[in-house]
């Protein structure tokens, strides 16, 4: 598929498309440079979308490279809408650990000790996955008790409700209900 098409989701329209084959007497050699400016110009309007869209990258991106021994943190995703240690949305622990690097794989992928509760978990991951540790023994989240599953993500599960209040609105009644969750 050319650029064109993959970009605007139809063939472009140039002159030289328009002629049969057999039409020799109207393709002359300046249809033929005006079809070849148009594709340098093309490619030229390719490599500068390619050379923004780089820069945009490259401003977020960080080159991060650990040693072996050195304890990092593992990212989890916790389930959207759920509250966790009694916290919502931002303040909910996104990494464990810490955990220390037995290998380097490549050059965006480590090997880490993981403990038991991540014995289903593949051992190997990659950069954006992992967060440099500064070791403070307060800073540790135990994964034990979260429930974390083989994709590292894991779910609250409700314990007690605590209370429940009729709402009135102008049409119907609504009931709230304050729960207790696991963790």
């Amino acid at each position: 598929m050319s650029p064109f098409v993959a970009s605007r989701g139809r063939r472009c329209r140039s002159s030289v498309g328009l002629f049969k084959v057999g039409d020799i007497d109207l393709i002359g050699p300046e249809l033929v440079y005006e079809a070849i400016e148009k594709v340098s110009l093309i490619r030229e309007r390719l490599r500068m979308t390619q050379s923004r869209q780089k820069s945009y990258v490259d401003s977020r991106r960080r080159d991060l490279e650990f040693e072996v021994s050195d304890r990092v943190y593992l990212k989890i995703s916790p389930m959207k809408g759920v509250m966790i240690f009694g916290k919502k949305q931002k303040l909910i622990p996104r990494y464990v650990g810490p955990y220390q690097i037995l290998k380097h794989i490549e050059k965006v992928s480590y090997e880490l000790e993981l403990l038991n509760e991540l014995a289903p978990v593949h051992p190997v991951f990659h950069v954006p996955m992992l967060k440099k540790c500064i070791v403070d023994p307060v800073s540790i989240i135990p994964l034990k008790g979260l429930g974390v599953d083989e994709t590292l993500s894991y779910e609250e599960v409700p314990v007690e409700i605590n209370d429940r209040k009729v709402k009135r609105l102008i049409n119907n009644e609504v009931d709230p209900v304050t729960v207790l969750l696991r963790n």
